[in-house]
């Protein structure tokens, strides 16, 4: 039997063990054909060699850690110059910007943490340790640690959100800001009460909040995550063996599953649900964190959005510019929810245009 096909049959294995029906099976129904379209590329796409120019540079990136905000928090760097800073979404971890540490640690100090809850940094087991204003509280002392006055900030998925409510909160400290594949608190809040079908493509995040998350995301070596996340980079050559065991290895860090879940968790997000899913669900997200009286973001901002994201639909871009006056938009219709990994040099210098002004 082949790797695709041992695959498949693996979740319908899982499948098939859930209930029909109700909050759980209509969720990992949803999931897994959404993860059954990651192991179909690996039949689609035929397998080239990575890009010599998408390897680490020559030195080493340092590993360091800081003791910010009651926690100590992983991160790695590369080059010196004004910070940017790359914040990972679930279930990713500082790698995930490995060849954006390349790119811009060439003429930046280029920053990427582990967030709390992931890989190597700090994990609490409170759920509500994983609140936003604790989120952007660990960033923004980041920052004073990296002795940095004003930076720019990029953040894709889960990184993406925590990125707009830091400017929210702290809109002073930013130069520029960079979201990518990661919809603004407004607009999604819309999206999930008006659009049916972003509330479907949502329904995995009702999934993970449930008490069953960690035990079908880890079965079979983390199966799951790997079909969504590595299958269609391995068939397609961004991604190798070493990356591989890179995310194997952080998604089996004692404690990392949960912490990465308990941001959907905490955060309460997601679609409206049956009376099987956890209590105080609402058609959107809840109120705005303490602190903020408003959702306009007052910083220069970019917004790269892969049209293809399964997950977050381009719906997520209409009525942006209501809460974003000074914005640039660039849709990429070829590309996914891991456009960061799909195409890295498209983002690269998407990013780099938007900083210097071009």
């Amino acid at each position: 039997m082949g790797l695709v096909e041992s695959r498949f049959n693996l979740l319908q294995e899982a499948l098939a063990a859930v209930p029909a029906g109700g909050f759980w099976g209509t969720s990992v129904k949803a999931l897994v054909v959404l993860l059954a379209v990651g192991i179909a590329s690996r039949m689609v796409y035929p397998t080239f060699a990575r890009p010599h120019d998408m390897t680490m540079p020559t030195q080493a990136p340092k590993h360091e850690f800081a003791e910010v905000n009651g926690l100590r928090l992983h991160y790695v760097t590369v080059g010196e110059g004004k910070l940017i800073l790359f914040v990972h979404g679930f279930p990713e971890f500082w790698y995930e910007w490995k060849n954006q540490l390349t790119e811009f640690g060439r003429d930046f100090r280029a920053v990427a943490p582990d967030l709390r809850g992931y890989n190597l940094s700090s994990k609490p087991s409170e759920i509500e340790a994983c609140a936003i204003p604790l989120l952007v509280e660990d960033l923004h002392r980041l920052r004073e640690h990296l002795g940095a006055k004003r930076f720019i900030l990029v953040g894709h998925d889960w990184g993406g959100v925590v990125a707009w409510f830091y400017a929210l909160y702290h809109p002073e400290n930013l130069e520029k800001l960079i979201i990518i594949n990661a919809p603004h608190p407004g607009v999604f809040g819309r999206q999930l009460a008006e659009n049916p079908e972003q509330q479907k493509a949502s329904q995995y995040m009702l999934m993970f909040r449930s008490p069953q998350a960690e035990e079908f995301l880890s079965a079979n070596n983390y199966a799951a995550l790997e079909a969504s996340v590595l299958a269609p980079g391995l068939a397609r050559g961004y991604f190798n063996g070493e990356d591989r065991r890179a995310y194997l290895d952080a998604w089996s860090q004692p404690g990392a599953l949960t912490g990465g879940l308990n941001y959907y968790r905490a955060a309460r997000v997601g679609p409206p649900a049956n009376d099987a899913a956890p209590s105080g669900d609402a058609a959107a997200p809840p109120p705005l964190p303490p602190g903020l009286s408003s959702l306009e973001v007052r910083v220069p901002t970019l917004v790269i959005w892969g049209e293809k994201d399964p997950f977050l639909l381009p719906g997520n871009l209409d009525g942006l510019e209501e809460f974003v006056p000074d914005l640039t938009v660039k849709r990429v219709p070829d590309a996914g929810h891991w456009i960061v990994h799909e195409k890295p040099d498209l983002v690269n210098a998407t990013i780099r245009d938007f900083i210097q002004g071009r």
